[in-house]
């Protein structure tokens, strides 16, 4: 073994040993991918009820609701739909039939577009939304009768295989990237998803020759190569097709894959029978090599020497493209292992010290706080926002500044409010983070200041706790770019002034002088001289506005903040 190789090895199981002693002494990132995987084949973990009344479409909605609330609550920024369940989609889709898991019933309309739904809730709550997509498996014999004419055995006969009573796509036939590239296309077209993540990207185990016999034969058998060469590039063709139909149409958004925990052997440390590169044919770090996937979260449900030394090779091998480790925290249930809270804690935290973020699978056995995970990833380790990793290699140009940054407060209430900054360069809007601290200026690299991250309005309130703070927001990208923070001089605290049916109360001194209304970027509007405490603004459209006054100087002053 090569020198440089053993030191590498070295470090990765003193890091193991540290983590292990002392987990919580790690301090957060401020960027950091925390994802969970939402898992809705059979409703495992939503939905759990079926939408075929409109009260029943409404507990669907609400219980949504419920798991995205438990999710901001962990400061958790990435949530994997599961989207294309098994041949089967859970939003309207030309080609394929709506999954059972909605209604109970595979093509059965649930009356509703959850995906819709889902990607409007997340972005509520400042996570992004990536599109699950399981793109070999395709269903049993069951769904597909259910199906009927929107059955994938119906439209594209010839691009589906049987093996024992359940349909896979045939990744050895060049038209099944062709098919998988256009749903893609769909989503992505249609929905405006923060990225489209491919699991099950690979051949199925014990599938023997039987999936892709014909194929071989009429497009493998004349290249010269292995049978096994010609199956890893028939997977890496379908990556590679889907990135570049994403691509082409929305850069932004991330395309990233679920490969097997293991790529391959390692120098020090065997993979086993089970591992990507061998035993399903996927070459996922030729992925990253090559730049056809924004990232990849490596399904490393393995604990000790088949995690640690697996997570280091995938970020040694990672070119630069995000690695987010996949947990298995199923396995801290009774019926699923015998894992203790602490293996995962010392997983999180190792994979915190290498720079990374985890995706949790999945979760149920996280939002049912399993052996106390919830409770600790909320009180210990997940304490502040974190932003999800980038995509630097897209763009490192920032956007704008946000600018007028307007901070007013009274009793009960305080709103921070500031100019809407649009992105040209990627012809998209942009998000907000918003930092606070008790020093100026803000220092925004503390992942400690982060109040809010990936805010989608240009204002936001908070309770009026009656402390002092200094406040800073920046703008983001969609390459996950962040702007400078906006400059602190143009930061003013303002009371707020009341405002109700459309008639504005202002202080008796300002009875007879010179009052302006500004709109919130302080544009005149509006200059009169009131005889009493009230002015009609009914006139004014909804939103913030200033209020200002003339001294005896003939400055302006403001006076505060109303909203109409």
């Amino acid at each position: 073994m090569k020198l440089a190789t053993i030191i590498k090895y070295i470090f990765c199981i003193i890091g193991v040993s540290i983590t292990t002693m002392a987990y919580a002494q790690i301090s957060q990132q401020k960027i950091e991918t925390r994802a969970v995987w939402l898992t809705t084949l059979s409703g495992l973990d939503w939905p759990s009820s079926k939408a075929n009344t409109p009260s029943g479409r409404e507990l669907q909605k609400n219980e949504l609701r419920r798991i995205l609330d438990q999710y901001q609550r962990l400061h958790i920024n990435t949530v994997l739909l599961q989207t294309r369940v098994r041949g089967t989609m859970i939003y309207p889709s030309v080609y394929e039939g709506w999954d059972p898991c909605l209604t109970g019933v595979a093509g059965k309309d649930p009356g509703y577009d959850p995906l819709q739904f889902a990607i409007e809730e997340c972005h509520k709550r400042g996570m992004e939304l990536h599109c699950w997509m399981v793109t070999i498996p395709s269903g049993n014999a069951k769904i597909h009768n259910q199906l009927g004419y929107k059955s994938v055995t119906k439209t594209h006969p010839e691009l589906v295989r049987k093996i024992k009573d359940y349909w896979y796509l045939d990744p050895g036939n060049p038209e099944t990237r062709h098919y998988l590239a256009t749903l893609c296309q769909e989503i992505v077209q249609k929905y405006d998803v923060d990225g489209i993540h491919f699991d099950f990207i690979r051949y199925p185990e014990n599938s023997g020759e039987s999936l892709d016999r014909i194929s071989w034969t009429k497009y493998g058998a004349q290249t010269g190569k292995s049978k096994a060469d010609w199956r890893r590039d028939n997977i890496t063709a379908l990556v590679r097709e889907m990135f570049n139909t994403v691509k082409s149409i929305k850069p932004w958004v991330k395309v990233t894959a679920a490969p097997l925990g293991k790529y391959a052997d390692t120098n020090r440390f065997p993979a086993g029978n089970w591992n990507g590169y061998n035993r399903v044919y996927q070459d996922a770090q030729l992925w990253m090599k090559e730049g056809i996937v924004d990232g990849v979260f490596p399904m490393i449900y393995h604990s000790d020497d088949n995690f640690y030394p697996f997570v280091c090779d995938w970020i040694e091998n990672s070119n630069g493209r995000p690695v987010t480790a996949g947990l298995g925290i199923y396995f801290l249930h009774p019926s699923e292992g015998k894992w203790t809270l602490d293996m995962i804690q010392r997983q999180m935290n190792f994979c915190r010290s290498k720079g990374i973020g985890v995706a949790h699978y999945r979760s149920k056995f996280l939002t049912d706080n399993t052996k106390g995970l919830y409770n600790w990833c909320e009180e210990e380790y997940y304490p502040y926002p974190a932003l999800p990793a980038g995509m630097p290699w897209l763009s490192k140009k920032a956007p704008s500044n946000p600018q007028n940054l307007v901070v007013s407060k009274d009793e009960s209430k305080l709103t921070l409010s500031w100019d809407k900054v649009y992105d040209p360069d990627f012809d998209t809007y942009v998000t907000y983070n918003v930092y606070r601290s008790k020093h100026t200026p803000v220092n925004t690299n503390d992942p400690a200041n982060l109040l809010v991250a990936r805010l989608m309005d240009n204002q936001i309130e908070f309770p009026n706790d009656s402390e002092d703070y200094h406040y800073a927001v920046t703008a983001v990208d969609r390459a996950g770019n962040e702007s400078n923070r906006m400059s602190e001089t143009n930061v003013q605290v303002s009371n707020e002034l009341h405002c109700s049916n459309g008639m504005l109360h202002i202080p008796s001194h300002l009875v007879n002088t010179t009052v302006i209304i500004c709109d919130i970027t302080e544009r005149e509007l509006l200059s009169i001289i009131p005889y009493s405490q009230t002015i009609d603004v009914t006139h004014l459209k909804e939103g913030s506005y200033w209020l200002k006054y003339k001294n005896n100087n003939n400055r302006t002053r403001r006076v505060g903040v109303f909203f109409r």
